[in-house]
């Protein structure tokens, strides 16, 4: 990475969310932790590249990220769900070498260079402001490209198609919890769409927690959680996993994770919630196949 590169990177940097931050910070530090969930050296090479920018920031917050200063609890959230979606997408790969993996509002994520795709093609879409800002630290190929497209403009389609006709996986992590349901509803009908057989992988909110009294609470613990008072609320929540199998046929759940699931020894406390149905699937993941 040349000095130049650098300065170029920090040129872009008012226009990454504070959220994108964290959670590369979240991968940076957990990947330096004793017996890390995940190791992600790009993380690390990006959050110290950035950190003399966001040191010398007015934004407070952004100023406790140069420090390294997380919340156990949020960094332990991002690490085990990208430890998931990495293991998720390795046994596509395993199962299809040659097929496509599209990752939806990639933020400054760097799965391909995580997990040695060998023969499969990714795709990171996001915000051109974010894959601007991107493309000064990861480098693109013959197997890696990036579109700088909103995930609502249906023609990055004509991107991903271009690879031929291959299996695809879909990842949208962390992404649907912040739509419009509708949104969410017209995202996953193109993509069948367009892509039949595919699968898509994604987090998801329960909708219990989307209705009063504990919609306030949901709020209140995101934002202590993540320091932002500013944290964006999340919209979209299905009450079980296999709801959205009634948006349509030919939409079939293949399987579904919460973060207890590993029963991971830094959880600590936190597996006395997994043990509660009510707080056990707030968050979590859906495995679908489109077809």
């Amino acid at each position: 990475m040349t000095e130049t590169g650098r300065k170029a990177q920090i040129t872009g940097l008012e226009d990454i969310s504070t959220m994108a931050l964290v959670t590369l910070f979240s991968r940076a530090i957990e990947s330096q932790s004793d017996a890390p969930i995940l190791r992600d050296e790009w993380a690390v090479q990006m959050s110290e590249a950035l950190r003399p920018a966001l040191a010398a920031s007015p934004d407070p917050l952004r100023r406790t990220l140069a420090r390294n200063e997380i919340k156990p609890i949020l960094r332990l959230h991002v690490a085990l769900r990208a430890g998931h979606y990495d293991q998720v997408t390795r046994a596509f790969i395993d199962k299809h070498p040659h097929g496509v993996v599209v990752n939806l509002g990639c933020g400054l994520d760097a799965r391909f260079f995580r997990i040695d795709p060998g023969q499969a093609f990714f795709f990171d879409l996001d915000l051109p402001e974010m894959i601007a800002f991107k493309r000064h630290f990861l480098p693109e190929s013959e197997r890696y490209r990036m579109i700088a497209q909103s995930v609502f403009e249906p023609d990055w389609m004509d991107r991903v198609a271009e690879a031929g006709e291959r299996p695809v996986l879909f990842l949208a992590e962390g992404v649907f919890i912040y739509l419009e349901p509708n949104q969410v509803h017209t995202l996953i009908s193109r993509l069948q769409q367009r892509f039949p057989g595919c699968e898509l992988v994604c987090e998801v909110f329960n909708r219990r927690w989307l209705t009063w009294p504990f919609k306030s609470i949901a709020n209140w613990s995101i934002q202590q959680i993540s320091g932002m008072a500013g944290q964006p609320i999340y919209h979209f929540g299905i009450h079980k996993s296999d709801e959205m199998e009634s948006w349509g046929k030919g939409i079939h759940l293949l399987d579904d994770w919460t973060y207890f699931d590993p029963n991971h020894p830094k959880l600590s406390w936190l597996r006395w919630f997994g043990k509660r149905e009510l707080f056990r699937k707030i968050l979590w993941t859906v495995h679908y196949r489109l077809s």
